[in-house]
């Protein structure tokens, strides 16, 4: 039996159709880069410090033999209607889809006498490295992984089994930095609003994505958000790569109807109820809801020029986000 063929025709049977196959080994040759970016102050607090942590996959599994990266198209025409919030953030959160869809190809490997296990961010893999060597995409300027097929409007979850199926790297690290898809071509450097990626390389802590989830801004990051809610997509929107893409079919990343409004004021009148049952429920609930409420104002504020003078809040933390626009 061609257990890598069975794998690839129970993940069509799931509308997943970008899916390859990598050695499972201790990715070294990103060890002087990421140390680099140590080095230079280039990690925010999310990126997991621990070098090992971030190369070596049989920390997950000690007889992990093989990494199947796949992609999950998230993008349909309703997420690109600009209310603040990333187009990632507007369907069900991720974390939960993802992980529905890679238990059940898990479910799968089992039944063939292998053994699996899921990993969606709950590890410190680097997933668009691994993506790009098992073919499923490029890693382009803007440090997204960028299919043919579908953009860079994916999300990227893996399996690592102890069954011997990988293929060859299709591409070295050398190659991937060149950067030979994207030519000539600098948009997303133009577009980014904080300049947090060019041609050298990509600083997380200015990023305007980071800035939305950061618990505590500054004056001068605080204008940076320029009513962005949740997320940034200026280094996607422009990409020529994301100008004639397929839309999603999965039916969990349809833009939920409460992520069709621009309404700040649903946003700054929330409560843990009402938040429970919605931004809870996406990518961006995990952050809390006052990270959104104080966006919102910020939003309302800056961008929108509207009056914030009545808004009053039982936390001392938005309270002083009020007072500081004031």
């Amino acid at each position: 039996m061609d257990i890598k063929n069975e794998i690839l025709k129970f993940c069509s049977s799931l509308n997943l159709d970008l899916v390859g196959f990598i050695k499972c080994r201790k990715f070294e040759e990103l060890k002087g880069f990421l140390k680099e970016r140590q080095d230079l102050n280039l990690q925010n607090e999310f990126e997991e410090e621990d070098i090992e942590k971030r190369i070596n996959p049989n920390i997950y599994m000690e007889k992990g033999k093989t990494i199947i990266s796949i992609a999950f198209p998230y993008a349909n025409l309703e997420n690109f209607e600009n209310n603040g919030f990333s187009i990632y953030t507007k369907g069900e959160d991720y974390h939960k889809v993802l992980h529905e869809y890679l238990e059940k190809v898990c479910g799968f490997i089992n039944s063939l006498g292998g053994s699996s296990i899921a990993l969606v961010d709950s590890n410190s893999l680097p997933e668009r490295y691994i993506a790009s060597l098992a073919g499923i995409g490029f890693i382009g300027k803007n440090n997204m992984i960028i299919t043919e097929k579908y953009g860079s409007y994916v999300f990227l979850g893996e399996i690592i089994t102890d069954l011997e199926i990988f293929e060859e790297d299709k591409i070295t690290l050398q190659e991937s930095m060149e950067y030979k898809k994207c030519g000539a071509c600098t948009i997303c450097f133009k577009e980014c609003p904080t300049k947090a990626i060019n041609k050298f390389r990509k600083n997380t802590n200015i990023c305007v994505s980071y800035l939305t989830q950061k618990k505590e801004l500054n004056n001068n990051e605080l204008n940076l958000l320029n009513g962005r809610i949740f997320g940034c997509d200026s280094c996607q929107l422009k990409c020529p790569y994301n100008e004639h893409i397929e839309f999603s079919n999965i039916e969990s990343f349809k833009v939920k109807e409460f992520m069709k409004n621009d309404n700040e004021d649903f946003i700054i009148n929330l409560n843990n109820k009402i938040f429970k049952e919605s931004y809870k429920t996406t990518s961006c609930g995990w952050r809390g809801k006052n990270i959104l409420i104080r966006n919102a104002i910020i939003r309302k504020f800056k961008l929108k020029k509207e009056s914030i003078y009545n808004i009053k809040s039982e936390s001392s933390y938005i309270n002083n986000y009020i007072d500081r626009l004031l």
